[in-house]
């Protein structure tokens, strides 16, 4: 029987993985057994902080919405709680757009809360009612 070599198949694995570490530092981006470890953990690290990512971001938008609601007179839960009375479903990422690019219309945002929050839902009083 012929003798099979798998040069070519391990070359390209081989080139994969060093093509993958290269940009990291000493013999991590040109050993192999070490680019190995090294792409590993960085594909481990990758998928997590795509995660983390979108945590940060909303936090990002959350202190922006909060900073503006302060600078018109509402904290941020409320005028989230005002927003969802109203029936008004603009997300966090707009929002905050909003309250950076347009401060007026934001205002108009805030006075709408305000009139939902001060309004009673006609749900909740029937629940108490019949409670």
């Amino acid at each position: 029987m012929v003798r099979v070599r798998g040069t070519i198949a391990a070359k390209t694995r081989r080139k994969k993985v060093l093509k993958a570490a290269s940009g990291q530092f000493g013999k991590r981006s040109t050993n192999y057994r070490q680019a190995i470890k090294s792409v590993i953990k960085g594909m481990t690290y990758e998928y997590r902080d795509r995660k983390v990512r979108k945590r940060e971001f909303r936090r990002l938008w959350i202190v922006r919405i909060s900073a503006a609601c302060q600078e018109n007179g509402i904290n941020y839960s409320r005028f989230i709680k005002g927003l969802d009375d109203a029936n008004v479903e603009v997300n966090r990422k707009v929002l905050s757009e909003l309250a950076i690019s347009s401060p007026d219309a934001f205002k108009e945002l805030v006075k709408v809360a305000q009139g939902a929050e001060s309004k009673p839902k006609k749900a909740a009083a029937d629940k108490k009612t019949t409670a």
